[in-house]
């Protein structure tokens, strides 16, 4: 009995890895770490089918070092103690831990002063944030590297390659273009989940396969197949401007339409901007739940992300709105593009040629708020336009306003001495 095609199409070095140039590239991290034969301990983290557990066994055997894979959730304590018996025979011994974020504390504990000293080296797979998900200790002595969600061009390779490869479905099977591009759209970024696909419609025994045999199987809305990707993109602009004009409903539909598509990373970052663009100083305490609901989502995946989602849009929506900070920072952005200015010498990180008392006085504070901060030309200029939409920007308003009234000076001597 084969194995699945998924399987059968895994890389088996990293010249056949498709994507992460970054790692894998003519410069990428692995890529030197093999040149040089360093072998380093890492936690590859990013999207599920991205090929993150694959570059790990790659890895693995381009250095030809012995290596054991286990999976956290399953792995036992004996499992573990089985593994560093075997790094007494075996030296240099990798062991490649799937899900490494659901490993114990105890089970950490256990490894931790093995990868310490060497005596095996750790190659995690997880789907979490490691900052959040991974215990500091055992983060500490790994090197973190993304794997990224893989593109459509690259999910579309992956499937040719599999029509073609002889350990693959061997060219028994053509797929037409649009066929192929709209499977890779509907994977978002899966090379799993397409291969698992392509395999269910070779079952059908057709060797000729249009859009319409994709849908047969399983219903894709239309807009995903849309051949500029612009349906794509038109529902993200529009989940943002409907959240942006407090329009809930219509911001759950298009965080619907996106959610179809299974995109959870683009629909993250988009709520995160949006959170921070359009909410903002209105209301603080919204932009940090976003933030709390979306690296949730990222954790628990579909179809369950839903969830922490639909709380953030339905959040965002029905929250006030400012656009102060954000406006703030591209006003200070553009300017800076336009004409840079160099730094006050006294807020220079180590001013040369100025006197001791025209150097910053970090034992003033009743000085620091008297103090001009803002290159000459441009000291009576404002970025920041103070907006009312919520208590919060009020009580920021009202310390803003009593901080334009100070008089401030660039002349420190003179300064330190009126207040002295």
């Amino acid at each position: 009995m084969l194995a699945p095609l998924a399987y059968r199409m895994r890389p088996k070095s990293l010249d056949d890895v498709i994507g992460q140039v970054h790692l894998v590239g003519d410069d990428g991290f692995l890529t030197n770490a093999i040149k040089n034969q360093l072998l380093v301990s890492i936690i590859f983290y990013g999207p599920s089918g991205a090929g993150k557990t694959t570059i790990a066994e790659a890895f693995a055997t381009a250095l030809n070092v012995h290596y054991r894979s286990l999976n956290a959730v399953t792995a036992s304590k004996k499992d573990l103690e089985q593994v560093i018996q075997e790094a007494a025979i075996f030296q240099p011994l990798v062991l490649i831990l799937d899900e490494v974020h659901r490993l114990t504390k105890d089970k950490q504990d256990f490894l931790l002063p093995h990868i310490e000293d060497g005596t095996l080296y750790l190659l995690g797979a997880t789907t979490a944030n490691p900052y959040l998900a991974i215990n500091p200790a055992m983060r500490s002595r790994c090197h973190l590297l993304e794997v990224v969600s893989l593109s459509i061009e690259e999910i579309s390779l992956g499937i040719e390659r599999a029509l073609n490869a002889a350990h693959g479905l061997g060219g028994k099977m053509r797929m037409s273009e649009s066929a192929r591009k709209l499977l890779a759209t509907a994977s978002a970024g899966d090379m799993r989940f397409a291969l698992n696909f392509l395999e269910v419609l070779s079952l059908t025994n057709k060797t000729n396969i249009d859009i319409d045999d994709l849908q047969a199987i399983s219903r894709v809305p239309n807009f995903i197949a849309d051949q500029d990707e612009s349906a794509h993109y038109d529902s993200l602009s529009a989940l943002q401007k409907s959240i942006r004009g407090s329009d809930v409903d219509a911001s759950l539909y298009y965080l619907a339409r996106l959610i179809v598509i299974g995109d959870l990373e683009s629909i993250a970052r988009r709520l995160l901007v949006t959170a921070y663009e359009d909410i903002g100083l209105a209301n603080p305490g919204a932009v940090q739940r976003a933030a709390t609901a979306i690296e949730s989502a990222r954790k628990v995946g579909f179809p369950e992300a839903i969830y922490p989602l639909g709380f953030t849009v339905c959040d965002l929506a029905l929250s006030p709105k400012s656009k102060a900070a954000a406006n703030a920072a591209n006003s200070a952005l553009s300017l800076v593009k336009e004409k840079p200015l160099d730094v006050l010498d006294y807020l220079k990180l180590t001013p040369v040629n100025v006197r001791e008392e025209d150097k910053y006085p970090y034992d003033r504070p009743d000085l620091w708020e008297k103090m001009q901060y803002l290159p000459n030309l441009i000291k009576n200029l404002h970025f920041y336009i103070p907006s009312p939409y919520s208590q919060y920007e009020k009580a920021l308003n009202t310390n803003y306003q009593r901080l334009q009234k100070q008089k401030r000076s660039s002349n420190l001597d003179e300064l330190k001495k009126k207040t002295g």
